[in-house]
Parts: C-alpha cells; structure tokens; sequence
C-alpha cells in the first residue's frame, strides 16, 4: 500500500513516501475508508517533530494523518450506519499509526458522517477538524447569537476562514485579525472589521466584544481579555484559560479540545450544502509529497487548507 509513514522525530525528511506499507483492516466499530484526499493540521507536524510524544508516543514506523474524504470498502463488526461504496468525510485518530496519509485507513464509524452532496473528496477532506472546531466553539460553547460582536483571532487560517464564515451565517459582527497579505481574503469570507496586527493593536482598537475565538494563543490571548465586556467568553484553541485575567475581567474562558464526530460532521455538511461554509484550499500537494506538505504547513504561509490528494 502507497503510504507516507514517520520514521523518527525530526524535519522534513522524518516523513518518508513508501509503497509497501502494510493494507489495514475495520476492526470492531470501525470501516475502511479508500481515501482521495487527506488534508493537514497543525497536530500532524508537532507530531512529527515529537513534541506529542510525552503524551503519545506512536510506534515508528507510523501512518500520520487525521482529516480524510473517501470511499468505505470494508465495514467492521457492529457498524451499521455506513455501508461499502458509501462516499464519506471525517477524522481518524492521527496517533494510532493507521493515519489518513495512505491509500487505505480505519476510522471509528463515531468519527465519520455521509460527505457533503456539494462537495468533492478535495474540498471534503478540507472540513473535519477546523470546520468542527469553529462550530463546536461558536454554536456550542459560546452560543454565539445575531448581534454580537466576536473577536476572531487567526481569520485567514483554517479554522478561523470558517469561523468567519459561520459568524457571519448567526448574524454576527465579525472583527479578525490577520496578516497585511490576508486582509483581502478576510474580507472576502465576510468579516466586518480586518485587523492587521503586525501594525496595528486589536486590544487598543476593540471594546465590549461579547466573545474571543483564539487559534493563536501566547501573547494574542492573554491581551484578549481586555477587548471582552463583562460577562463575555473566550474560548481558544491555543492556550489554557488564565483564571486570574478572567476574574479580573469578569468574563469566562476556556481551552477547547475538539472532538470530530458523526453529529458534528452532519451538522457541518449541512453548511456545507446549504452554501454557508465554503472550505478554502491553499494548495494540493499528491501523496508522494506530503513531507513537503507538511513542511509548508509548518511555516504557516497558508491562506485557508493544505490538501493531499492520495489517489492520482
């Protein structure tokens, strides 16, 4: 089987394109999914370098890759919701070894939905883990209703192109911050007001916002607070809550763990389909080049998803 596997900690060359790698099986609650595309996640290079590793160590050598679109050719015991031919989306657990960067990969049938009717298995594999995460965040735990104003932090990144998106979609005011060469393209996704902070300081421009989206984190959350009225919520991807600024404040705050499931996926392929998120793609690199995609994932030049289309 065509795969890309991690064969030490390290840069680029820790990823290697091999195409003996061994054919997985659906084991019990899970289906085997032929995957077309497979895109990129921070978590896919810290990884790689190792710095998960305290937490979970993989076994070298190791398939990763999480977000994936394709088609089911084996179901496992005790599924019955998906079936061989169906054509899916989801995330597979990017630490197990059996990771989305291969031609075949299992996938806990809790973690996977029907794809989209509008999208294609590119545009598909762009959605699982930043569409998920901005709708967790904004319609979940925030809450986020028409009228208020919400602070997105990172708006040309993956997650934050959808959360942009999906504000706008609750009747929101959307501020984000970006880059200069992002300011466009931000805009373009919907958002009201574009911050460009490497030359000018959200937290002396904006006041009394009613919630924080962080996918930055360090400096750019804690200065977040500030911005919040009394009462708000900032949730981040990014950074812990710091309970002594939140006290301070008189808002709540938290750190969120994403979890890619089949309700959340269904949730997001009906914004998909409705029209309301549209997945932004950077670049598609092909399976033999992921070592690279990865690599330009790290240095966080992408405007929106880095995709690796796995099948030629």
């Amino acid at each position: 089987m065509r795969a890309v596997q991690l064969t030490h900690y390290g840069g680029e060359d820790a990823l290697q394109f091999t195409t003996s790698a061994a054919k997985p099986t659906a084991k019990e609650g899970q289906v085997l999914v032929k995957v077309e595309a497979a895109s990129i996640n921070a978590i896919d290079w810290k990884i790689r370098e190792g710095m998960m590793q305290q937490m979970a160590p993989v076994t070298f050598p190791a398939t990763l890759g999480g977000d994936l679109a394709g088609t089911v050719v084996e179901v496992g015991p005790n599924v019955e919701q998906f079936t061989v031919g169906q054509t899916v989306y989801g995330q597979t657990n990017p630490f197990s070894g059996e990771g989305s960067f291969a031609e075949f990969t299992p996938i806990n049938a809790t973690n996977l939905a029907a794809m989209p009717k509008s999208a294609d298995f590119i545009h598909a594999a762009a959605l699982p883990l930043t569409a998920v995460s901005a709708y967790q965040a904004l319609v979940e735990t925030i809450n986020l209703q028409a009228g208020q104003k919400i602070l997105i932090h990172g708006g040309a990144g993956g997650i934050g192109s959808f959360a942009i998106q999906l504000a706008k979609h609750l009747e929101a005011y959307v501020a984000t911050t970006t880059a200069p060469e992002d300011t466009a393209f931000a805009k373009e996704l919907g958002a009201d007001e574009v911050i460009d902070y490497s030359t000018e300081k959200f937290e002396q421009i904006l006041k009394d916002v009613d919630a924080v989206f962080d996918t930055v984190g360090g400096e750019t959350n804690e200065k977040s607070y500030a911005v919040l009225k009394t009462g708000g919520q900032l949730v981040s991807m990014a950074a812990a809550p710091n309970e002594t600024l939140a006290t301070e404040h008189g808002v709540t705050a938290s750190a969120q763990q994403t979890r890619v499931t089949t309700e959340r996926l269904q949730k997001v392929a009906e914004l998909t389909d409705q029209g309301v998120l549209k997945p932004a793609i950077d670049k598609v690199f092909s399976l033999e080049q992921t070592a690279e995609a990865v690599e330009y994932m790290r240095h966080g030049h992408h405007r929106g998803k880095v995709v690796i289309k796995t099948t030629d």
